[in-house]
């Protein structure tokens, strides 16, 4: 028996019985087909972090050549920026998947309705979207690497593990996503999920260092997930290590323990009521 199994039977023997069935992988098989008709849809999310590098690179770049790195050492402005827009692009990646696609699901097709007259509970369920919406993020990851390998924006080995690090912060924030989806009630309350995104993406050190803003504001944007983020992604792209790192990663598994707790919790109460 293999570790997988041997932890899926522990599962199966702790929780309580119906809200978990060992079958999470079920939903991402059906998200995998569904997508498989609609591949233009699920790949254009790579493209706008794309452009924005691209934009810097023969654009604001020219202007900024060089700004203060992780270290303090000088580098390039579009090394700089590059790392942050690959965090963004797994959070935007992550955070569409399980917002828009779990509200329709749960909200009008009643999809998740259907699934629990079948051996599949809810906990399958939170796990198995968020499953592929990690998996979404993850390739969005993949991608952009590519591209920053291409143009030459990798300058040390440990930028091997900005694919882990983006798997993690699209696991954090997609789990954290799906547990907000669930108190949605109407499609213009998606305006609130574009709310908190859109600052996070812009003021989470994306486009400048944290010394640029206020000490009060300092304190807010440290408390951005987005922002741990960036910083562990521009410190593994530099070679810049540091045991502070390590606060970045617990603070990004907090959140995806807290979010796929949260998004269990909420669809048991909503579904078997």
């Amino acid at each position: 028996m293999t570790t997988i199994e041997q932890r899926r039977g522990l599962l199966l023997r702790i929780l309580p019985p119906g809200l978990y069935a060992g079958r999470a992988s079920k939903l991402i098989e059906r998200s995998a087909l569904a997508y498989s008709r609609m591949w233009l849809v699920f790949v254009s999310g790579v493209f706008e972090p794309l452009f924005y590098l691209v934009a810097f690179q023969i654009g604001f770049g020219k202007l900024v050549s060089e700004v203060a790195g992780p270290d303090g050492r000088p580098m390039s402005y579009v090394a700089f920026v590059a790392p942050a827009l690959l965090a963004s692009s797994a959070m935007n990646g992550a955070v569409f998947d399980s917002t828009f696609n779990v509200f329709f699901k749960f909200r009008y097709a009643k999809t998740y309705d259907a699934m629990l007259a079948t051996p599949i509970g809810p906990l399958d369920i939170a796990i198995g979207e968020i499953s592929w919406a990690v998996l979404r993020g993850g390739i969005y990851g993949v991608a952009f690497f590519g591209v920053m390998l291409a143009m030459g924006l990798v300058t040390s080995w440990w930028a091997v593990l900005l694919v882990p690090v983006a798997v993690l912060v699209a696991f954090a924030f997609a789990a954290i996503g799906m547990a907000c989806a669930t108190f949605l009630r109407s499609p213009s309350q998606f305006d609130y999920i574009q709310l908190a995104v859109m600052p996070m993406f812009l003021f989470s050190t994306t486009f400048y260092p944290l010394s640029v803003y206020p000490p009060p504001l300092q304190v807010v944007v440290e408390c951005f997930p987005l922002y741990h983020g960036v910083q562990l992604m521009r410190e593994l792209a530099t070679g810049a290590l540091h045991p502070g790192m390590l606060g970045h990663l617990a603070y990004l598994l907090a959140l995806a323990v807290v979010g796929v707790w949260a998004a269990a919790r909420r669809l048991t109460h909503l579904l078997l009521r």
